[in-house]
């Protein structure tokens, strides 16, 4: 091992073990299995690669909210997240590039007179969106004229929108098609309002992060290269997403 290996590693993982946060908001990242309550999903395999790699023991830590693991990395818990790129969450994280992408949907009654996403952004409109999600910052900054209302968490969204919050809700496409099954009466407008580049995101505060970046974008290129993202998402069933260029 060289000594900027070494240095590498040391600034990476302080504690000797790779720790991991794993967002359990966006099931097409990572969810719990239900027979062994383990956590899967395209990220775990990512982490565990990355661990490999680097010859380092690791950690998984869950949580339920994207907001709630980025708030773990700036607050020093994990040495590591995957989330989706954003430019108010770079001000703390520093970005590789992205291993997937996701579309960003739209959620209504079967009787809303909006049929387009370019609707939604009107007087008397209210986007409900997963507080703290990519979608809420990307929909913070865009929307201009609609009114914007925020669930607990993305898993949230459709329950409370059925519960008379809003009348358009905001999200992964898969998880409000998945979600909107338990319901009658609603529809997915075509197409997305958003692309989200999902990526491996690290503390900016830690010193020679810079070097940590370019190890780990290398690796994720090697990992899209190789076919195992392709792979990895066909194993966990992720439909409606691509591995990104």
């Amino acid at each position: 091992m060289t000594q900027e290996h070494s240095a590498m590693i040391s600034s990476f993982a302080p504690t000797g073990t790779l720790r991991v946060g794993i967002n359990l908001g966006n099931p097409l990242l990572a969810n719990t299995d239900q027979k062994t309550r383990q956590i899967k999903g395209i990220t775990v395999d990512i982490a565990n690669e990355i661990a490999q790699s680097l010859s380092l023991p690791i950690i998984l830590a869950s949580y339920s909210t994207a907001g709630a693991t980025v708030e773990a990395i700036k607050n020093g818990d994990v040495d590591l997240v995957f989330v989706a790129i954003d430019p108010v969450r770079a001000a703390d994280i520093s970005y590789t590039p992205a291993y997937i992408q996701i579309e960003g949907a739209y959620l209504v009654k079967e009787n809303s007179p909006l049929t387009r996403n370019e609707d939604v952004d009107a007087p008397g409109n209210t986007i409900l969106v997963g507080k703290g999600s990519a979608y809420d910052l990307y929909l913070t900054r865009e929307i201009k004229q609609a009114a914007l209302m925020r669930s607990v968490s993305s898993q949230a969204v459709v329950d409370d929108f059925m519960n008379e919050a809003g009348n358009v809700a905001a999200g992964v496409r898969q998880q409000l098609e998945a979600d909107a099954q338990r319901y009658s009466g609603l529809k997915m407008l075509p197409g997305q309002f958003m692309v989200i580049n999902q990526a491996i995101g690290i503390p900016k505060s830690r010193v020679g992060y810079e070097n940590t970046n370019r190890y780990l974008s290398a690796l994720i290129a090697k990992l899209k290269q190789s076919g195992f993202v392709a792979q990895a998402m066909h194993r966990h069933g992720i439909q409606g997403a691509k591995v990104a260029d």
